[in-house]
């Protein structure tokens, strides 16, 4: 089966999903997290991607990112992905990719639904009962955004700053309803805008 086209528009958000070959950890040490981190600073710059917010997880990443350009977003997740696992097979004497498959990503559309894209990558840990609070976590951008820590390559996008700091993390307390959860896995895995409803297959039904 061919695969779906992805759809990316220069300067439109996507929330991207790479997970670890058939669910298995891709990161072992905290070394690995730093390390992913520091080339997802560097290729974001390089490839001009502005990067809203993240989270890595044991065994996969969420981002949340403005591409300038069109292939800015491919260039970054090659980039990224190739030198991070590099090193890892180095250290641990192994080969092979880390990674299963391509990765995944859903245009987000509108203010509203990338305010909860942000929520959706910041609040993973505590859905996966990991921590109690977005806070505890180290390592997602919950605490760049909320204001308690830096991170020098972590965009504020304009819906996040239209709501602003203190807004933003009363949001972050609240669970993200089930119908919004399930809409953003969606479009995600399949490739279409997040928040966009799609046509049913077939002749629509006659009133």
């Amino acid at each position: 089966m061919p695969r779906t086209a992805r759809a990316i528009f220069p300067n439109c958000p996507l929330h991207v999903v790479q997970r670890g070959i058939n669910r298995n950890a891709c990161f072992f040490c905290e070394a690995d997290y730093r390390n992913y981190l520091r080339y997802l600073a560097e290729f974001s710059v390089r490839f001009q991607c502005a990067v809203h917010a993240y989270c890595l997880m044991t065994n996969h990443v969420h981002l949340l990112l403005t591409p300038r350009t069109l292939d800015a977003c491919a260039l970054l997740m090659k980039n990224l992905g190739q030198q991070y696992v590099q090193g890892v097979n180095h250290r641990l004497g192994r080969r092979g990719t880390l990674w299963e498959g391509r990765y995944f990503s859903g245009l987000v559309t509108s203010d509203t639904y990338l305010l909860l894209c942000y929520r959706y990558v910041e609040r993973n840990p505590v859905r996966a009962q990991m921590v109690a609070l977005p806070d505890e976590y180290a390592w997602s951008s919950y605490r760049a955004n909320a204001g308690s820590r830096r991170d020098s390559f972590v965009s504020p996008h304009p819906a996040y700053e239209s709501v602003g700091r203190d807004a933003y993390r009363a949001m972050c307390e609240e669970e993200i309803p089930d119908r919004a959860l399930e809409e953003i896995r969606s479009a995600t895995r399949l490739g279409y805008a997040i928040g966009a409803r799609r046509r049913g297959r077939g002749r629509p039904r006659k009133s």
